[in-house]
């Protein structure tokens, strides 16, 4: 969390790990939904990444979650993610004494989407936090909502 860095190895585990256990049957996530889960995260995972909201370990784990998720799943997360990430955000910003600042800043970049990238990746702003805890957060409701 300190780096803010998702390894590839916890990616490519996941996903494999999610794959087998849907390939062999022991899961109940058909080989398809596990395929198409990946997809799903992908894609909705994606833009956040292009736009610099967000890293591509991120985009990876949300991915690679999806094949122990299933498609039908996948939606929950992402609802999940997002709300447990909203709260992660409120926290750090109140921690680090910016809720302010933060709320300005999100107010002005709803505005202007294009200046999205360059806000968040401002070092002066202080305003990236690791959001593998969000995702976590996420895909471990939407397993349980089951």
């Amino acid at each position: 969390m300190r780096q803010r860095r998702i390894p590839n190895v916890v990616c490519a585990s996941t996903a494999a790990a999610g794959l087998a256990l849907s390939a062999t049957g022991i899961s109940d996530i058909t080989l398809m939904s596990s395929v198409t889960g990946l997809m799903l995260g992908l894609a909705m995972m994606l833009p956040g990444h292009v736009l610099g909201a967000m890293g591509a370990g991120d985009v990876k784990l949300f991915a690679a979650a999806g094949t122990l998720l299933g498609s039908g799943r996948m939606v929950p997360a992402f609802i999940c993610m997002a709300i447990a990430g909203g709260v992660l955000a409120v926290a750090v910003a109140w921690y680090r004494g910016r809720i302010g600042r933060t709320m300005q800043l999100t107010a002005s970049l709803l505005a202007r989407p294009g200046k999205l990238k360059p806000a968040v990746e401002s070092q002066i702003e202080h305003n990236r936090f690791s959001y593998g805890p969000a995702i976590a957060v996420g895909c471990l409701i939407a397993a349980l909502m089951r």
